[in-house]
């Protein structure tokens, strides 16, 4: 049942909000009745989850599989550093709670994948997209269009990011572009950030964040101009900004049920993909004179410090345009520092090409010179 008036608490908290013309006590009472769906709680959801709790939005959901890890405390505000190894959904609840305990929250601590999203966006009437997960961002999209809900989108990489409202009803009763008219296809490995390798610059997500609350706010109290049909691009090193204009695509409703169709076949397992092989298994292998090619997919700086004997260069940029340099007859052992980029340009190979000699190094030159080679001055 949808609440009328504000409690004399909740006229007292949200004082402020209540001496703004634009919101009043009417856009106050629909912050109350909202339902507001935020997936991921890491560093966009943080600083979404304290403002859209601190705002007083009645009902949000918090999902999130993953568990707090020291790494996350240079961007993820809301947790603190003896709760590293605890759910992130249930911690981050446990502290908006204190923030503001009239609210109702749920938890989720499972992740957001084809057999439940349907089930758990349709409570919510806006969902907010706080995920580094392709996968999941695609599959926010093809349910919310499916189920005529917009979502707020929001994405960061080194020191950039972008924000839009997708998927929104506009003026006229059109609904606006969704994600896939943006970014119809998937990307494949070789066009997806790996936030490990590239970093993030702390204050980035905060910033990011805070946009995609404030455009939540927007489209629950119908006030000001939500990015409904503009992309906004931030660069913090610059301090730039730019809005591109976006338009739906006439196809949008049919690459949501295709998206979601795909997401629904479960693939056979992969026998013949990339495989994994080890320091010291590579060490043996190359001492019994296997005819190994080994690819190094670093850059030339990092190849010039250290590379193993006799392998070729060539860096993850241009593996696309040189795949014809990589032998289909012997195995190939790619790598790089830490077997993440290599592990990516295998799977890449594979799709592309239907590589089955394919093997990625196991921790990469790290392990080589830790297990195999200890002399090996590694960067």
């Amino acid at each position: 049942m949808e609440a009328t008036t504000l409690l004399p608490s909740e006229k007292q908290r949200y004082q402020k909000h209540l001496n703004l013309p634009e919101i009043g006590a009417s856009g106050q009472l629909r912050l109350k009745n909202a339902r507001v769906l935020v997936v991921g709680a890491g560093g966009l959801g943080c600083p979404v989850l304290l403002y859209l709790t601190a705002a007083g939005v009645g009902r949000i959901g918090v999902i999130d599989p993953d568990v707090v890890d020291l790494s996350n405390l240079q961007r993820q505000v809301i947790y603190t550093t003896d709760e590293v190894g605890k759910p992130k959904a249930k911690v981050a609840v446990n502290h908006l709670k204190k923030l503001n305990p009239d609210l109702t929250f749920d938890t989720y601590t499972m992740a957001l994948d084809i057999s439940n999203a349907r089930a758990i966006i349709d409570e919510y009437d806006i969902v907010v997209d706080c995920t580094d997960n392709f996968k999941v961002r695609y599959l926010v999209n093809d349910v919310c269009v499916t189920l005529g809900k917009p979502f707020v989108y929001g994405a960061i990489h080194r020191f950039e990011g972008q924000v839009a409202v997708l998927n929104a009803t506009l003026e006229d009763s059109r609904k606006g572009p969704t994600y896939r008219c943006l970014f119809p296809e998937y990307p494949n490995e070789m066009e997806i950030p790996n936030c490990s390798i590239t970093g993030v610059l702390g204050v980035l997500p905060g910033v990011i964040g805070t946009y995609q609350a404030n455009e939540v706010i927007k489209l629950i109290t119908g006030i000001g101009q939500p990015l409904t049909e503009h992309l906004l691009m931030i660069d913090l090193l610059a301090m730039s900004n730019q809005k591109i204009k976006t338009k739906r695509r006439a196809d949008a409703e049919e690459l949501a049920r295709r998206g979601l169709t795909s997401a629904g076949v479960r693939p056979a397992p992969n026998t013949l993909g990339p495989q994994k092989m080890s320091a010291i298994e590579l060490a043996d292998r190359l001492a019994k004179g296997d005819n190994i090619f080994l690819l190094d997919v670093r850059e030339r700086p990092e190849y010039d410090v250290c590379h193993l004997e006799g392998a070729v260069l060539i860096p993850i940029d241009m593996i696309p345009n040189n795949r014809k340099r990589i032998p289909t007859d012997r195995p190939v052992v790619v790598y790089c520092h830490h077997g993440i980029r290599s592990a990516n340009v295998a799977q890449y190979l594979y799709a592309q090409d239907g590589l089955t000699n394919l093997y990625n190094l196991e921790g990469g030159i790290n392990a080589w010179a830790r297990d195999v080679e200890p002399e090996m001055a590694v960067y």
